[in-house]
């Protein structure tokens, strides 16, 4: 799309806060890791979606640049271990650039499946061995420091044995004091953890508390020269703060960013791994193609059987949808001049078309004349005074914003559309 002529540059007509002190880009690679085929399942109003979707889930996070996925819990039952065997086969079959994970306690009852799976599909799984680490945790199951090692030494030698890359996860790593972890973390890296998953497991963190902790984890590391060994992010979004604390996470130093589609998960849920891409590729760190993240985010939905709220960032019906007089005048005025990316920007802090969707413009209590010209135009429907009029009073009168049908019946009313060619009941939209 050509700038018009007459529009000045971008950065003349929004100023941006966001890079007058901005943070710069982290220099080191980075990956995602999409929890939403295991941890997203654990929320107890999911549907854990069959074998079909989850193949799907998997295409579109390869079209997304998602590079690994933890795709279960093998030793959960029968079910979840033949799903994760038929989706390593699928990743391979299909060539996708998805690296697979499977989750296990520091159990080797957990652990035998996820040895098992790899060696019945023949592809390289990641194992994700979890123990709650922090001193809450400890108090409640009569653990202590001692028995976390042992158990934790014990699974990861069995894990190395049989031929797994082990990433060491401690739940509630933000709630656990460096003289917790320090021992914990030794002993795992000694005996082959290639990776380390520091956990906010109860949504616990502010982004200070992630990048203080992450940091801290990297001068460790460092201390004992274990530089091969990674450390990832996992989060939760109790205080609404998962988002960002990935973010801060990612700039201390976090090589791998946990997250699931919709944020789905306990409680109220993990990262929004849709939420962190789309953020991520506006900052301007993130560079693939995300035209998949809509569908991406219905497939999980669907699958999951949670719907998106109407609010939802990006996803949501409501998301670039506006029945306000003022706001709609502004980008219609846009429209007219044939610059939809001023029409996209000029009340939309994101633009809806580099993610394939649109501006919507309809009519409600708050509407003005402008709406009404606007939605009988895109419809090709007659603007006439007394039929503009009576739309605007009909959406004045209601508590609501007019659904299609109810402004299709004034239209009708004036013998400018039959009263039964409401296109089949579909929903129009501009």
């Amino acid at each position: 799309m050509k700038t018009p002529k007459h529009r000045p540059p971008e950065q003349e007509i929004i100023y941006d806060w966001n890079v007058v002190q901005p943070r710069p880009r982290p220099p080191h690679a980075f990956e995602l890791f999409d929890e939403t085929l295991r941890d997203g399942l654990q929320s107890p109003s999911v549907t854990d979606p069959p074998l079909e979707d989850k193949l799907e889930i998997l295409e579109l996070m390869h079209a997304l640049g998602i590079r690994s996925a933890d795709i279960g819990l093998p030793g959960a039952g029968q079910r979840a271990f033949d799903d994760v065997v038929a989706m390593c086969r699928y990743i391979q079959k299909r060539k996708l650039k998805v690296s697979p994970g499977a989750a296990a306690r520091t159990v080797l009852a957990d652990i035998k499946p996820v040895a098992e799976a790899q060696q019945r599909s023949g592809q390289k799984l990641v194992l994700y061995t979890f123990i709650g680490s922090s001193p809450i945790r400890q108090f409640a199951e009569d653990w202590d420091v001692g028995f976390i090692v042992r158990t934790s030494v014990e699974a990861i030698d069995f894990a190395v044995k049989e031929g797994l890359e082990v990433a060491y996860v401690t739940e509630d790593t933000v709630r656990s004091s460096p003289s917790t972890l320090d021992p914990i973390f030794r002993a795992a890296v000694e005996h082959g953890a290639a990776r380390l998953v520091l956990c906010d497991t109860v949504g616990h963190a502010t982004p200070d508390g992630a990048r203080a902790l992450v940091g801290w984890a990297k001068g460790l590391l460092a201390g004992i020269g274990a530089k091969g060994v990674k450390l990832e992010w996992h989060g939760h979004n109790d205080r609404g703060l998962a988002v960002p604390n990935a973010v801060a996470a990612l700039e201390a130093g976090a090589e791998r960013l946990h997250g699931c589609g919709l944020g789905v998960g306990e409680r109220v849920g993990n990262t929004s791994m849709d939420q962190l891409l789309l953020n991520l590729k506006l900052m301007g760190w993130f560079d693939h193609d995300l035209s998949k993240l809509v569908p991406y985010v219905q497939k999980v939905s669907q699958a999951c059987r949670i719907p998106i709220p109407v609010n939802y960032p990006l996803s949501g019906s409501d998301a670039f949808r506006t029945a306000t007089g003022v706001h709609a005048a502004a980008i219609i005025k846009a429209q007219k001049r044939g610059d939809e990316w001023l029409a996209d920007r000029v009340y939309s802090g994101v633009p809806a078309g580099e993610f394939g969707k649109h501006q919507q413009i309809e009519i409600g209590h708050m509407s003005g004349m402008s709406n009404v010209k606007y939605w009988l135009e895109k419809r090709g429907i007659p603007c006439e005074e007394a039929l503009c009029q009576d739309i605007l009073k009909r959406a004045k009168t209601c508590h609501w914003t007019l659904k299609d049908e109810e402004i299709l019946e004034v239209v009708a009313a004036h013998g400018l559309l039959a009263r039964g060619a409401v296109l089949k009941g579909k929903r129009l939209s501009g």
